[in-house]
C-alpha cells in the first residue's frame, strides 16, 4: 500500500471503523500477492523479459481513492488488478437503487477488483472482485467468474470444483446458490448467451456474524489466488493458430459488451465519479466483432 493512500483522510460513512479498517488492510494485502503471483508466472516463462506491475495511486476528490495495477506480458497481455476505498453521497437519482441509502445517501465502498486478458487463446480469461460496502447497512459482495476462448470441460470442472469448496467450507456461503446467480449475472441478453463457463456471484452478504461473511470473503480470495494460476500455469505453453487467436478476439468483444452494457460495477464506479481509468480496466487490449 502506497504512502499517500495510507494517508488518506478519515471518512464521516457510515459504519463500524475497525471492520473497515480490517477489510481493507485484507483487499491491499491480497491484492499484493495476487501481484507477486502473476509477476512469477511471467519470470517462470520468460525469465530474460518478464514484467512487472506499473502501480499508479489516485486520488477522489470527493472522498478516497486507490491503486491501478496493471501489467502487459508474454503471458498476461493485458491484466489489471485495483484495490479502492470510497466514500461520500451517493447523488439521489442513484441512492434509491442502493440498498440502505434511500434516505441517507452517505456510504463507503472498498475492495479488490481483478481482470486478466491472456496471450494465450488456450489460457481462459478470468474476473475477480470482492468489496465491502457500508451505508445505513453493510454487507460483502463479489465473486469469480472464467471466461474460456478455446472449450475446455475439465477447465469449467476444476474451477467449479475448487469454488465449491471453498463455500463449503462456510456456514453462510451457498454454491448452489451462487453458481444460479453468476450464471443469471455474468448473460448477455442481447444475445441470449452467458459470457462464459461461470463461477459464483454473491452479493448482500449481511448473516449478522460480520466475522463470518468476512471470512468468507477471504477465502474466495486465497481460493482464487490457488486455482487460477495453476490454470495459467496448466496451458501458457499450449500451441495455439491464427483461427485460435481470430476466436479469441470475438469472445472479447462479447466481454466488452457485457462489461458496458450491463456490468452494475462498472455503473457503481461511474455513478460514484470513480476513476474512470480504473473503472475500465476490465477492457481487453483488442477485440473483435464480425
Amino acid at each position: 500500500m502506497s504512502d499517500k493512500i495510507r494517508e488518506l483522510p478519515r471518512s464521516d460513512s457510515p459504519g463500524d471503523r475497525g471492520h473497515k479498517d480490517e477489510a481493507k488492510r485484507w483487499f491491499w494485502r491480497l491484492r499484493d500477492q495476487i501481484i507477486a503471483e502473476f509477476e512469477a508466472i511471467e519470470c517462470e516463462f520468460d525469465p530474460k523479459n518478464a514484467t512487472s506491475f506499473e502501480i499508479t495511486p489516485w486520488h477522489r476528490p470527493e472522498g478516497g481513492g486507490g491503486e491501478i495495477g496493471k501489467m502487459t506480458g508474454r503471458v498476461f497481455e493485458k491484466v489489471g488488478v485495483n484495490v479502492s476505498e470510497v466514500w461520500g453521497k451517493f447523488k439521489p437519482e442513484f441512492a434509491a437503487s442502493i440498498k440502505g441509502a434511500e434516505e441517507d445517501p452517505r456510504f463507503w465502498a472498498c475492495g479488490i477488483s481483478l481482470v486478466a486478458h491472456m496471450a494465450n487463446p488456450k489460457v481462459p480469461a478470468v474476473h475477480m472482485n470482492t468489496r465491502m460496502i457500508c451505508t445505513t447497512t453493510s454487507w460483502f459482495g463479489g465473486g469469480t467468474d472464467l471466461t474460456p476462448m478455446v472449450p475446455n470441460d475439465d477447465d469449467t470442472v476444476f474451477f467449479h470444483k475448487h469454488l465449491k469448496a471453498c463455500c463449503d467450507r462456510h456456514a453462510v456461503a451457498d454454491y448452489d446458490a451462487y453458481k444460479a446467480w453468476c450464471d443469471r449475472y455474468f448473460f448477455l441478453p442481447h444475445r441470449n448467451e452467458p459470457r462464459g463457463v461461470g463461477g459464483i456471484f454473491y452479493d448482500n452478504l449481511n448473516s449478522g456474524n460480520w466475522e463470518a461473511d468476512f471470512e468468507f470473503t477471504k477465502d474466495v480470495g486465497c481460493t482464487f489466488k490457488q486455482l487460477y494460476p495453476a490454470l495459467v500455469r496448466q496451458h501458457m505453453h499450449d500451441r495455439f493458430d491464427d483461427h485460435d487467436r481470430a476466436h479469441q478476439l470475438e469472445r472479447r468483444g462479447r466481454y466488452v459488451e457485457f462489461n458496458l452494457i450491463h456490468d452494475r460495477g462498472t455503473l457503481f464506479g461511474l455513478k460514484t465519479d470513480g476513476n474512470v481509468d480504473a473503472i475500465l480496466m476490465s477492457m481487453p487490449p483488442l477485440a473483435a466483432w464480425r
